[in-house]
Parts: structure tokens; C-alpha cells; sequence
């Protein structure tokens, strides 16, 4: 009969755990899990991850929806509400230029739910 070691204990929570918490560090708390839920519901859907992404590939990482509603093959009211979601969200910025809204990435938002992802809250490289 093998027997295998016991399991060294999880590492303590440090205070950037409390501030970041990572799925894989330590369990999360209610409201933390709460918060991840909502923006990952908001880019689980094939359309807002693309719109995500266009965002993302389009020069300086900032687009029109007049820029989004060709690509996704949607029309300009279906694309404003899956923006409008990912804003809520804290995925998305949205700025008014005259009868025109633009869209660029929120890096905070992006940057800690990659950590959170991350194994062991690591940054992964190349985020800010």
C-alpha cells in the first residue's frame, strides 16, 4: 500500500488577497463572488466577447458602436444594449462625443479578473 503525503496547508491570506482575491489562493467571500459572477455573465455571451475583442483590436483600443454594428452582424439598438451590459459591468467605458458613444477596455476591470483567474493570483504577463 503507497501512502502519499499529507497536503502542505493553503498559505495564509495576505492582505493582497483581501484586496485581489484569486480562485485558486483561497475560498472566496460572498461578495467578492458576487461581483466576479456579474462580470463574467457579462462576457459569457459570444456576442459581448466578440464586442470585447473588437474593442480591444480597434486603433488605440477605443470604438464607436457605428464601428461594432457591421462587424457582429447586429443592428444598432441590439448593440447598444450587449454594450450597455458590458458597461455595467465594469468590462466596458463609455464615452459621449456628440450623437456618438465610444467604447474603450476598463484595464482595471480586465487586470483583476485575470489575477483572479490566474493560478495563484499571479499577474500573467504582459498586463499592466
Amino acid at each position: 500500500m503507497t501512502t502519499h503525503p499529507a497536503p502542505a496547508p493553503a498559505p495564509a491570506p495576505t492582505e493582497a488577497d483581501a484586496c485581489c482575491p484569486s480562485l485558486t489562493v483561497s475560498p472566496l467571500r460572498l461578495d467578492d463572488a458576487q461581483d466576479y459572477a456579474r462580470i463574467l455573465k457579462a462576457v459569457a455571451d459570444p456576442t459581448r466577447l466578440r464586442l470585447v475583442s473588437l474593442v480591444a483590436a480597434h486603433e488605440g483600443q477605443e470604438a464607436c458602436v457605428c464601428d461594432l454594428t457591421e462587424p457582429v452582424g447586429l443592428g444598432q439598438p441590439t448593440v447598444s444594449h450587449h454594450l450597455k451590459i458590458l458597461v455595467d459591468a465594469g468590462v466596458l467605458h463609455r464615452e459621449k462625443r456628440g450623437v456618438w458613444s465610444y467604447y474603450s477596455l476598463e484595464a482595471a476591470t480586465l487586470n483583476r479578473l485575470s489575477e483572479f483567474l490566474s493560478p495563484n493570483g499571479s499577474k500573467p504577463p504582459g498586463l499592466v
